[in-house]
């Protein structure tokens, strides 16, 4: 029995509960993204994909700060006004442009990299994993920005999955795509700036 399209589905449903979690802004969203970034680096790694099967693990790891960080945001919140909402921060012009520097020394060199280790979609796996690790950490400092970065970066991540032919995560990277199109608006709509963040 071939266990792969069992093991995208698992990846499809904890990645569509992880989305649901992110848009309310739920610290439940960071466990369910430890169990989610650790089956899709799984399944990225059989694809021989090995930029995105080390982004999800990158994934786990900035899900223990995220939660860290929401957690003393929250606190923060709480203690200060006596009411809880979605907390954003402001992008600052230091992170703008380390962001940009790192997008493009980050997908150069990885790019060449995974070339190496004969990455069957080096380029695009490359660009896709710099960029969604910029939006991870934006989200675990609140920019509520980081969800124009998923747009991007889930539609083209959908597209290599396609070429790939994991229909199952391409369906999962289309839902991510069009949530962080939901979530770009909730968050403007329902979140208040707490403080500039670098």
């Amino acid at each position: 029995m071939d266990w792969k399209p069992a093991f995208e589905i698992f990846c499809l449903v904890t990645g569509v509960a992880y989305l649901l979690l992110e848009i309310g802004q739920k610290n439940a969203m960071w466990f369910v993204g430890i169990v989610t970034g650790a089956a899709c680096a799984v399944m990225f790694g059989f694809e021989r994909l090995y930029a995105s099967m080390g982004l999800n693990i990158y994934y786990v790891g900035i899900s223990i700060y995220g939660l860290w960080q929401w957690r003393k945001d929250a606190v923060a919140i709480r203690d200060a006004t006596e009411e809880e909402y979605l907390h954003l921060r402001k992008p600052s012009a230091a992170l703008l442009g380390i962001s940009a520097a790192v997008l493009v020394a980050g997908t150069a060199a990885l790019w060449w990299i995974l070339r190496l280790l004969g990455d069957p979609a080096s380029l695009l796996d490359a660009g896709v994993t710099v960029l969604s690790a910029i939006a991870t950490w934006w989200l675990s400092r609140s920019i509520p920005h980081q969800w124009l970065l998923w747009i991007v970066a889930d539609a083209f991540t959908a597209w290599m999955c396609f070429r790939q032919g994991m229909y199952w995560m391409t369906g999962l990277y289309l839902a991510y795509a069009a949530s962080a199109i939901y979530g770009w608006y909730h968050w403007k709509r329902k979140g208040k700036y707490i403080d500039d963040a670098l």
